[in-house]
């Protein structure tokens, strides 16, 4: 009895507390488990990655007694409430704030919720990077007190992606003069926009199109490299850009025609207060190669980058492998002559890597080669990229000579008096017929290709003297001053059998001297058919495939010729010969016996085709001969 009367008693007081809990407006805790999936999102989820507020912005809203679906539906209304609000520290607020004006930016932009005319997009993204800007550098703490707190990180998107959504929309609303060019202010949105470009922007003429490397993904590169920071990154593309051809009345080189940049945006004001009541800025657009940090708000922190995106785009845009075959058969009038490609605008203090292609191939070549140089910092910091891009239908001593002339007027331009970093102690790296040119760059001719050519043309003394000053200059030349290093890759030095082969006979036959060099050999010939001529010798010309046949005479004495004591070579050589020994192996177009030099500093063999220079193992070992050769000159400059 006394046990039924206990039972009741603790139902009556279990009704009791249920009843006083449900009136009392106490609400019970429920807990739920977290899967490994949502842990980023917990911490990381915001408008940027799951288009959805962030759940730090959120709990902000409702101490502030708002909530999302609110502010959603009027954001003037929550962003007037949050901004007068006395409740919040000032970085909870400030941070709130860039998230709320970010999500309002970009369901204008992109949707799906159309949003009242009163609402501007440009605005509102000025108003995010601008709270963005006044949290990270104007608030309590310094953005090193909060380099481990996601929200930091959180917010430095903000900024980044509204400098991105602001600057696109300046430059594609017709008035890029308003960011890019023109006058030093302007006005948009309400704004005053102060344009202090960089000075290695200042004098460049409006890009044709402005594209945000986020924007962009490449198939065929290993990699993509960037530097996380500040500021948005951009590729500009120039007008005119090159698709491959150079044209006659172009200079043979030209600098990149898709620089990139990274810009940022700096808002009036020396204090929190101020920042927030400001409706100016100044935009910047900085060269991230000469640039790896920028001041803001009294604050040097690291500038974001893209180093990949330029050299991508303008390998996608410039279609060169297509051209590179039409060009060998004679089809591709756009490449006449030999180009230099600089990837990024020319600095006095990098040295320079030049790089050249081999037979039908073009500067996509060396895709990732050149991208792993451009992502390796060390090497990125020191070296400036200089692609040649030439006709390989031409045959190899009139190439090389037009190759030599191409340098030569870079060179002129950029340093006359051989004064910069830039122009010594520089690096020429070639594949397959490109390491023939390298070879001939660092050597001493003699009268060997003269000896050959005489051979190959018997003329009377008076002929001869009618040409040879017409001839000399491809068929006699020195070492190119400046280089002190060579890498061959699968380079023929002294031919390769392959060329003799029925089907490359055949291939040869269909090839096609480019026009400009037929017009120049017809004038050589009329110039021997002048009155008194007295023999009926015609010069001919080999094209390229014939030119590296291990019987043809030329390739066979530029094997001989002297390499510059001054210059250190290697070379990397491919083996496709399973069960070979090495020295009786070849890459299944070069026998190793004629890639193999005396007197080098250093041979790697690499299980390959040959295609070497693709390889990451060789891509590897040429990026490890870079760093020695920056070793060895700083050390001789010491």
């Amino acid at each position: 009895m006394q046990a039924a009367r206990r039972v009741a008693g603790g139902i009556v007081i279990a009704i009791a507390v249920c009843s006083a809990s449900v009136f009392s407006g106490c609400a019970a805790i429920e807990v739920s488990e977290v899967s490994a999936e949502g842990y980023i999102d917990q911490r990381r989820g915001d408008v940027l990655s799951t288009r959805q507020i962030s759940a730090a912005t959120s709990g902000t809203l409702q101490v502030v007694g708002l909530d999302v679906s609110s502010c959603r539906r009027d954001s003037l209304f929550c962003l007037d409430a949050l901004s007068s609000t006395t409740e919040l520290t000032e970085e909870r607020r400030v941070a709130a704030l860039a998230e709320v004006w970010l999500d309002t930016a970009m369901r204008m932009e992109y949707g799906p919720q159309p949003l009242p005319q009163r609402y501007d997009a440009l605005n509102a993204y000025l108003e995010a990077a601008k709270h963005a800007y006044a949290y990270l550098f104007f608030t309590e703490r310094p953005p090193r007190d909060r380099t481990f707190e996601e929200r930091q990180t959180q917010v430095r998107d903000y900024y980044n992606f509204a400098v991105q959504q602001a600057t696109a929309q300046l430059f594609s609303s017709r008035q890029p003069n308003a960011v890019l060019g023109g006058a030093s202010t302007r006005q948009a949105a309400g704004w005053i926009i102060h344009k202090n470009l960089d000075e290695d922007y200042s004098d460049h003429a409006v890009p044709a199109e402005l594209i945000p490397a986020s924007e962009l993904s490449f198939a065929g590169l290993h990699s993509i490299y960037r530097r996380d920071g500040l500021g948005a990154e951009f590729v500009a593309v120039m007008p005119d850009s090159a698709s491959g051809a150079s044209g006659d009345e172009r200079p043979a080189y030209s600098q990149t025609p898709y620089p990139v940049a990274t810009a940022v945006m700096r808002f009036a004001g020396n204090d929190l207060a101020s920042v927030m009541q400001s409706r100016e800025l100044e935009f910047v657009a900085y060269d991230p190669y000469r640039h790896e940090t920028v001041e803001m708000g009294n604050t040097s922190v690291p500038l974001a980058a893209n180093f990949t995106a330029g050299f991508g785009l303008w390998l996608s845009r410039s279609h060169f492998s297509n051209q590179a075959i039409r060009t060998l058969l004679g089809r591709g009038g756009e490449l006449g002559k030999p180009h230099v490609y600089m990837l990024q605008p020319y600095d006095p203090n990098r040295r320079i890597l030049i790089m050249v292609h081999g037979l039908a191939s073009s500067p996509d070549a060396w895709m990732n080669a050149a991208n792993e140089v451009l992502g390796d910092e060390t090497l990125r910091n020191n070296y400036q990229i200089w692609q040649v891009y030439y006709p390989t239908n031409a045959p190899i001593a009139p190439n090389h000579y037009l190759i030599r002339q191409a340098l030569g007027q870079a060179f002129a331009h950029f340093d006359p008096q051989r004064k910069d970093l830039a122009t010594h102690d520089i690096v020429v790296v070639g594949h397959s017929m490109g390491g023939i040119m390298a070879r001939m760059l660092v050597s001493s001719s003699g009268d060997r290709l003269w000896t050959v050519f005489l051979e190959q043309n018997p003329l009377e003394v008076e002929e001869l003297a009618r040409v040879h000053q017409e001839l000399d200059p491809y068929l006699a030349f020195e070492p190119e001053p400046g280089i002190t290093r060579a890498i061959f890759l699968a380079t023929p030095h002294r031919g390769t059998p392959f060329a003799e082969l029925g089907i490359a006979r055949w291939f040869a036959n269909l090839i096609t001297l480019p026009l400009a060099m037929l017009q120049d050999l017809s004038q050589l010939n009329k110039t021997l058919a002048e009155p008194g001529r007295r023999s009926q010798t015609e010069i001919h010309l080999s094209n390229s495939v014939y030119n590296l046949s291990d019987k043809d005479p030329a390739i066979r004495v530029i094997a001989t010729m002297p390499i510059s004591p001054t210059v250190k070579y290697h070379s990397i050589i491919g083996y496709n010969t399973p069960g070979a020994r090495v020295v009786d192996s070849s890459d299944g177009i070069v026998p190793y016996a004629s890639s193999h030099m005396d007197g080098m500093q250093s041979e790697l063999v690499v299980r390959s085709d040959h295609s070497v220079e693709e390889k990451p193992v060789a891509i590897l070992e040429t990026r490890r001969i870079l760093r020695e050769h920056l070793k060895a000159s700083e050390a001789d400059r010491r």
